[in-house]
């Protein structure tokens, strides 16, 4: 799996959260089933989405002088893992 920046993801889930703002659905399409290829698309929407709304938390709670020892176990890693993925956020 490629690790993505924070900025990367932050602008996959603008790009997602764009797609869906502007889908106008066509009759019928409340009963039918997800295409899959649309499924994926809302599953990474979703997880960017998260992934997202974390670095925010993150940030937040740094501000807030939470330790990384704190925020690791908050997000269930260690204290140096969490603050190598986010202290490019904070």
């Amino acid at each position: 799996m490629t690790r993505r920046s924070i900025a990367d993801i932050k602008a996959r889930a603008d790009e997602f959260a764009d797609a869906f703002e502007n889908y106008d659905p066509k009759p019928g399409d409340q009963d039918a089933p997800l295409p899959p290829t649309m499924a994926v698309k809302l599953a990474a929407w979703r997880r960017d989405a998260a992934e997202k709304e974390l670095a925010e938390a993150v940030r937040a709670a740094r501000e807030q002088r939470l330790s990384w020892r704190e925020v690791g176990e908050a997000i269930g890693t260690s204290g140096e893992a969490a603050r190598q993925r986010y202290s490019a956020t904070t």
